[in-house]
């Protein structure tokens, strides 16, 4: 895949996260992906753990935006530093930012992520600390 055509992929991805669309998100993985998210957790099987992951999202914020500060991309692979905003349910202004590394297969799908953040410092904004 080009250069181009990854940049765009990694950006539809962060869109669709971002929009809370599931099923959208998933037509961009390939069948058998794996995400590490976080790394240092146990691998989830994206077409198995996906609708777990959005209710997460969905159960905690209203909205969110994601913002991709830097794409960059090396064969098949990107590293994407970015900063997501949300609004929780609570009506609170959550900032939390990682980077996530992708890897492209050939037919052009994801085919694996690694995400790199925190999510302690995510809970410990909902919960006001």
């Amino acid at each position: 895949m080009s250069t181009k055509s990854i940049e765009a992929l990694v950006r539809t991805y962060f869109t669709k996260v971002a929009a809370m669309n599931p099923e959208g998100w998933l037509d961009d993985f390939a069948e058998d992906a794996v995400s590490y998210d976080p790394v240092g957790q146990p691998p989830t099987k994206v077409h198995e753990g996906f609708q777990e992951f959005f209710a997460q999202l969905q159960g905690v914020f209203k909205q969110l935006e994601s913002t991709i500060e830097h794409i960059f991309v090396a064969g098949n692979e990107a590293a994407v530093k970015w900063t997501m905003q949300g609004l929780s349910k609570s009506d609170k202004t959550i900032t939390f930012e990682g980077i996530t590394v992708f890897e492209v297969n050939e037919a052009g799908k994801i085919q694996s992520t690694r995400a790199y953040w925190n999510p302690a410092d995510m809970i410990a904004q909902l919960k006001g600390g």
